[in-house]
């Protein structure tokens, strides 16, 4: 396959990917799928290795790349089939989201996989928007081990319903199983399309040269990182259970075949919802390293065979059932992003940005429009954004998801029409982005009017510990939120009444460079300061593990 052919290949599976996506956001019911982009699609070969993927969510499509290949070699698979699954330790992330996984026949053989994941609002928590203060892994919904949703083409009506009638509101949430459903139909037909228009052997060649290819840009970028090692630590604000300024440790050993990321040296995991499967962790990882690859890297397994993960069993980054996670997804895996840029500013000081809002400021509400329950059952999910870092090219940006999140907002006119709430403010939060020569982008702040009686459940990070700056950039400042102008924690669940508002402020990004302006943060930098550390960890503090470590080279 020449240069030519090999760029139009890797373009036409990443059009198949687009069109899964358009799919499956114009059958979608719910806000969150169809307004906020909260999806993921992909491609995967007959083994469960990464082929391609749309430019959608990269906590959904690195934690995919990272799990797939244990998913398939699950079941047994025959032309028609369709799986669902979203247990976190079977290679999900966290309940809401939820993969539909089609396999690809041409000529009587499998010869790939088209997938999707999709956040749900509803999976069957008890509190709505399916985001509680949990502190187990059911209490946040219905677990769905790796099964059959369509066998031969026709839907198993009886696993939906057992999925759905844990849900609020089943028919709404069918609606979306059906877009997920849809869209893995497309695929599969556009698929099959390719594969037979090159015939399945110069197919399975150009899925080798493929590989190959990403695996060579990804090897060229990544030994321009100076060999050597490189410890950070910084820390997540709570686990909404109690327990505060919980350690998240790495050390990167670059080395001439590639680079490990060691987080020996993080907190056991914990009783709160923080927690996060190794899965959520390899896309963190995957998601920073693939930001130094050029653009035109193929999102492949190939630009992941560089990168070994090692993190201790049952540690924070690598929990174990029946710890909760729902948090882990969205919450430590942002700080995951701020430990491994931290670690690889000591390196790479003309490239790395300071830190981010750092959360995605979770904000679920909900409730029944009658008072009673049923059909008139309503949730509303949101991720609100923040500062971006600012860097050595430029100031950050304000207002947008940074990072592992990459949806959009729900507008607010959709917000009105579906739900009972009033957006009373929504802009810039002014001056919360760190001071530099560079500065950092300010937050947002968004503000509800609870027009009926409803439920509300705020999980939020960066409200203890700023997002630090770098090279002599102040921090951004704490996220806050409020309910009526009373202050309130970071993670919470309350009720609200008819009048209620409920605000949320963000965080801002932290500066980049010395400015001449003088800094007002006041205590903020000192509650800001990361640990960072040239040398590897000490002897005691590796022994300080959690059980046996757990090492993947996370594109094998």
């Amino acid at each position: 396959m020449n240069p030519i052919e090999l760029s139009l290949f890797v373009s036409r599976l990443e059009a198949i990917c687009d069109e899964m996506g358009a799919v499956l956001r114009n059958a979608a019911l719910s806000p969150n799928i169809r307004d906020r982009l909260d999806f993921s699609c992909a491609v995967f070969d007959a083994g469960g290795g990464l082929c391609a993927q749309a430019a959608h969510i990269p906590v959904h499509l690195g934690s995919m790349a990272f799990a797939m290949a244990d998913l398939v070699a699950r079941l047994d698979w025959a032309d028609g089939d369709m799986a669902i699954v979203n247990d976190p330790y079977l290679g999900g992330t966290h309940l809401p989201d939820v993969t539909v996984i089609a396999p690809v026949f041409t000529g009587g053989r499998l010869a790939a996989f088209v997938v999707n994941r999709a956040h749900h609002a509803d999976i069957g928590a008890s509190s709505p928007g399916s985001m509680p203060i949990s502190r187990t892994l059911d209490e946040e919904g219905v677990v769905i081990e790796p099964r059959l949703l369509v066998r031969g083409g026709r839907l198993d009506e009886a696993v939906l319903r057992a999925v759905t009638g844990r849900t609020r509101s089943p028919e709404h949430a069918g609606g979306d199983f059906f877009a997920q459903v849809s869209a893995n139909r497309a695929g599969r037909e556009r698929l099959a399309g390719l594969i037979n228009g090159m015939g399945g052997p110069d197919f399975d060649a150009g899925l080798i040269a493929l590989n190959d290819y990403a695996e060579r840009l990804a090897r060229s970028a990544l030994a321009q990182i100076p060999r050597g090692s490189y410890r950070f630590t910084d820390y997540m604000d709570d686990d909404g259970q109690g327990a505060r300024d919980i350690p998240i440790s790495v050390t990167l050993r670059v080395e001439d075949d590639g680079i490990d990321c060691d987080f020996t040296g993080t907190a056991a995991q914990v009783e709160g919802n923080i927690n996060c499967p190794l899965a959520v962790a390899a896309a963190a990882v995957f998601y920073c390293f693939r930001c130094l690859m050029p653009p035109q890297t193929p999102a492949c397994a190939g630009a992941l065979r560089p990168i070994r993960l090692r993190a201790p069993e049952a540690c924070l980054l690598n929990a174990r059932r029946p710890a909760a996670v729902a948090a882990g997804n969205v919450e430590t895996s942002t700080r995951i992003v701020d430990v491994i840029l931290g670690a690889l500013a000591q390196t790479l000081k003309d490239r790395i940005p300071a830190a981010s809002h750092g959360s995605m400021n979770n904000l679920a509400i909900g409730g029944y429009r009658d008072g009673g329950a049923g059909r008139d059952a309503w949730d509303y999910y949101e991720t609100i954004g923040g500062g971006m870092g600012a860097g050595p090219a430029g100031g950050g940006l304000s207002g947008v998801q940074t990072h592992m999140t990459n949806t959009l907002n729900t507008p607010i006119e959709v917000i009105e029409s579906r739900f009972p709430l009033r957006v009373s403010r929504y802009g810039l939060r002014r001056g919360s982005g760190g001071n530099g020569s560079r500065p950092g982008g300010d937050g947002l702040v968004r503000e509800f009017e609870c027009l009926e009686p409803a439920q509300a459940t705020l999980i939020g990070e960066r409200r203890l510990r700023a997002p630090w700056g770098l090279a002599g950039g102040s921090p951004g400042a704490c996220g806050a939120q409020w309910l009526n102008g009373r202050p309130l924690p970071g993670k919470v669940t309350l009720a609200l009444a008819p009048g209620d508002r409920l605000r949320i402020e963000t965080p801002g990004g932290g500066g980049w460079g010395v400015s001449a302006r003088v800094d007002t943060s006041g205590s903020a930098a000192a509650s800001a300061q990361p640990h960072a550390e040239a040398e590897a960890e000490s002897s005691a503090e590796a022994a300080a593990g959690y059980g046996r470590a757990e090492e993947v080279t996370i594109g094998s």
